[in-house]
């Protein structure tokens, strides 16, 4: 029996300074996790493993960096009053001789009546 060697494996030890360096890295300048992981020469699930690693040691947190800014916005009682009328909802009205009318509740009651009698009298 002949054995060929065809390569050396490669086993790399990260420690977690270098795992948050990389992990933290995803997002900078656009960068996806594909990117960063061709740019580190490991898999995307390495990433996401790595990640899920570090949030359970609690060395990251996704919030780690974010920046919050002021706002210097009116408060409630500055703004105008704004009256927002009930949505018009649909009615179905059924008639005579298995008719039926349907129209939205905010229809005007003169043009409603004028409505029905010319459904109901056809």
């Amino acid at each position: 029996m002949r054995g060929e060697i065809l390569g050396v494996e490669r086993r790399r030890n990260w420690g977690d300074d270098k795992k948050l360096a990389i992990v933290s890295s995803v997002g900078v300048g656009g960068a996806s996790v594909t990117q960063v992981a061709q740019r580190h020469d490991v898999t995307r699930q390495q990433i996401y493993a790595w990640r899920h690693e570090l949030k359970r040691k609690g060395l990251w947190s996704p919030d780690a960096g974010a920046l919050f800014l002021p706002v210097d916005a009116p408060s409630i009682s500055d703004l105008p009053a704004m009256t927002n009328p009930a949505p018009a909802v649909w009615i179905e009205l059924r008639l005579t001789k298995g008719r039926v009318l349907r129209f939205e509740s905010d229809i005007d009651e003169k043009a409603l009546t004028r409505l029905i009698r010319a459904v109901d009298g056809a």
